[in-house]
């Protein structure tokens, strides 16, 4: 049966440490940006701490997939999809509530906080990199390691402007940016994941042909 693509695909340890310091640091900031994040009044680093926990799930499920079937982590990828939908859709909650009830950003703070978030994820993205082709959970914590990284200088920029201009509109802006980023991730990531199901589907009626 080795040659008809049903076995498990077995990952070296490698994988598994990549993963695991990912998910660690996401863990990390995910819990600085939002204590931050709620002490700026910063929608931005709300938004950017939320996309934090969600590839920290992306990753923790990437670890329960390595070493499993195909379609086992075309499953999990899905189920990561999924979640990060769930919090793109709490950021657009948080930016509405924040419009209608106003908001008043640290713009130190959130540079601060954006350029430390900014940090940890260029090092996640060197780490994933060479990882990045291998399935599709790697692909799909690929994904979230670059929208990362673009989410965390808009953070920044909102930071800057917010203190330049005196307004709360860059932080919102940019808390809005974040949320289409991860909803438009989200949809490369379902796709991306309903495709390998459909391939791995087509591989087991071949086996059992």
């Amino acid at each position: 049966m080795s040659g008809c693509g049903c076995e498990v695909d077995v990952k070296d340890a490698s994988q598994k440490r990549v993963l695991l310091v990912l998910l660690t640091i996401n863990a990390v900031m995910f819990v600085v940006e939002l204590g931050f994040g709620w002490i700026a009044e910063s929608t931005a680093l709300i938004a950017d701490s939320l996309d934090m926990l969600a590839d920290a799930v992306v990753y923790g499920i990437g670890l329960y997939a390595v070493g499993r079937s195909s379609t086992h982590k075309a499953k999990a990828a899905l189920l990561s999809g999924y979640f990060q939908g769930v919090l793109g859709l709490l950021i657009v909650f948080d930016i509405v509530r924040r419009f209608l009830f106003g908001s008043e950003p640290a713009s130190g703070l959130m540079m601060m906080v954006g350029l430390a978030a900014l940090v940890a994820n260029v090092i996640c993205l060197l780490l994933i990199m060479k990882h990045r082709s291998s399935d599709v959970n790697m692909r799909a914590s690929w994904v979230c390691s670059r929208n990362d990284v673009i989410a965390n200088v808009g953070v920044i920029i909102a930071g800057g402007l917010v203190g330049l201009l005196g307004s709360r509109w860059p932080d919102l802006l940019i808390g809005g940016v974040v949320a289409i980023v991860i909803l438009r991730s989200v949809r490369a990531i379902i796709n991306d994941a309903k495709m390998a199901l459909a391939e791995g589907a087509g591989q087991e009626v071949k086996c059992n042909a």
